[in-house]
């Protein structure tokens, strides 16, 4: 994102950060459910459509406000979806839903998971290789509206975004550190 101190940021560009970067059917959902799904508090983290005769639409989700995302949360959003997509009905035919948290190991979907989670370990798998390599286990960098960057064994790699198969955070005390709720101090 190219902006200054000085100047405002673009909401729509902002927006399209945040979004997990998908094409297809998955991008067409998340363009029907991502107003409704924003409107009751959440963030989506990942679309995906799996299967044929029946197929599941998964949908992974944060909470906007940060806290950890609970049963009722899911419950919430699978009905506020269902009905948004009934509406709309991107899936012909008959179709289940699931939602759950994006949980702690979460893929790496958004500008913004590059971003949040700069110094942690990642897989990523790459749909056309950089530096010869397409598998990369490293540490996260950063990341900006094309690229993430990412160590591994004191090599930098710019990966384009669009390169990205799959990605995700690699389960290490570090992240569950990371990860654990803050709880406030004991009272006296």
């Amino acid at each position: 994102m190219n902006t200054t101190h000085d100047e405002p940021a673009d909401d729509a560009e902002e927006t399209a950060l945040d979004l997990p970067m998908q094409v297809g059917l998955e991008a067409r959902i998340i363009g029907i459910i991502h107003p409704t799904v924003s409107a009751l508090g959440y963030e989506l983290v990942r679309v995906m459509v799996l299967g044929r005769e029946r197929p599941t639409v998964q949908i992974m989700a944060d909470r906007a406000d940060g806290q950890q995302i609970v049963v009722e949360d899911c419950e919430k959003i699978s009905r506020a979806v269902s009905a948004v997509m009934d509406v709309d009905d991107p899936i012909p035919g008959r179709w289940t839903l699931e939602v759950s948290s994006a949980g702690i190991d979460r893929p790496l979907t958004r500008v913004k998971d590059w971003v949040r989670f700069v110094g942690h370990l990642a897989r990523v798998e790459l749909s056309i290789p950089v530096g010869g390599r397409r598998r990369i286990n490293g540490i996260i960098l950063g990341a900006d509206a094309t690229t993430a960057r990412v160590r591994e064994a004191d090599i930098d790699y710019d990966i384009p975004l669009a390169d990205i198969r799959r990605a995700k955070l690699v389960l290490t005390d570090a992240l569950i550190d990371a990860s654990a709720p803050s709880t406030p101090p004991p009272a006296h």
